[in-house]
C-alpha cells in the first residue's frame, strides 16, 4: 500500500467526523509532489479536485459500488443506459446490498418485484447479474413509456406504472415522492464527478 492511498484510507474512515453531515461545503483533493493527498474544504488552487459534494445543505459521500462497479459499466454500455443513473438507484434500493429484500417481497440490487423479474426473464432475483441485468431493463423500459421523463420513469418504478397513469404524475405517496428525490440527489452526486475522480486519485495513488 502507497503512503497516498494510506492516507486517502485513512480520509474515508475519519471523513464524518471532519466533514459532518450537515457542513455546507464541498470536499476537494490534492496529490502533492511527494504523492501525499491533501483534504480541504477551501480549495487554494485549480489542482484540488472535488471528491465529497454538498447537496441540498447535506454532504454525499461518494460511496463504493460495493464491487458491483464492473457488472453497472457492462450493463450500461449494452442498454446504453446511463451507469450514474444505475448506481443511483441501486443505492436508493438496496445500497449495494445484493441480499436485500423488502417487506413487500422486493428482491436483490435493484429491488425486483416478482411480477417484475418475470417480466424480464430474471431467473435468481439474488444473483447481481441477473438482478441488475432485470432491473435495467425495466427502468429503460419505463423511459421509454415516458418518453424520457425520469421523474415519471423512477416513480413508475417505485411505485408501478399503473399508479402514475391513475395519477396522471407522481402518485401523492409519501414514499415514491421521497424515492423520486433520493434517487435524483444520488444521481447529481454521482454526475458531480466524485467516484470518477475517487477512482482515478485511487488509480494513481496505486502506481
Amino acid at each position: 500500500m502507497t503512503r497516498s492511498f494510506f492516507f486517502l484510507c485513512l480520509f474515508y474512515v475519519f471523513a464524518g467526523a471532519f466533514f459532518p453531515a450537515q457542513s455546507d461545503a464541498d470536499v476537494f483533493v490534492y496529490k502533492d509532489k511527494q504523492g501525499v493527498l491533501i483534504f480541504t474544504n477551501v480549495p487554494t488552487h485549480q489542482g484540488f479536485r472535488r471528491v465529497i459534494r454538498e447537496t441540498n445543505g447535506n454532504v454525499a459521500p461518494f460511496s463504493s459500488t460495493n464491487g458491483y462497479e464492473d457488472l453497472i459499466q457492462s450493463v450500461s454500455e449494452r442498454h446504453q443506459l446511463d451507469a450514474d443513473l444505475i448506481r443511483a438507484v441501486i443505492r436508493a434500493e438496496s445500497n449495494f446490498n445484493s441480499g436485500a429484500r423488502s417487506n413487500k417481497g422486493a428482491m436483490g440490487l435493484m429491488q425486483l418485484m416478482p411480477d417484475t423479474a418475470r417480466l424480464h426473464n430474471v431467473v435468481d432475483a439474488y444473483d447481481p447479474n441477473d438482478n441488475v441485468e432485470g432491473g435495467v431493463r425495466h427502468l429503460k423500459m419505463l423511459l421509454g413509456r415516458y418518453q424520457g421523463d425520469l421523474q415519471l420513469s423512477l416513480a413508475a418504478y417505485n411505485a408501478g406504472s399503473q399508479a402514475v397513469d391513475r395519477h396522471g404524475g407522481i402518485p401523492p405517496f409519501v414514499e415514491t415522492r421521497e424515492y423520486v428525490r433520493r434517487v435524483l440527489q444520488y444521481y447529481d452526486s454521482y454526475r458531480g464527478g466524485g467516484l470518477r475522480v475517487l477512482q482515478q486519485v485511487q488509480r494513481q495513488s496505486a502506481r
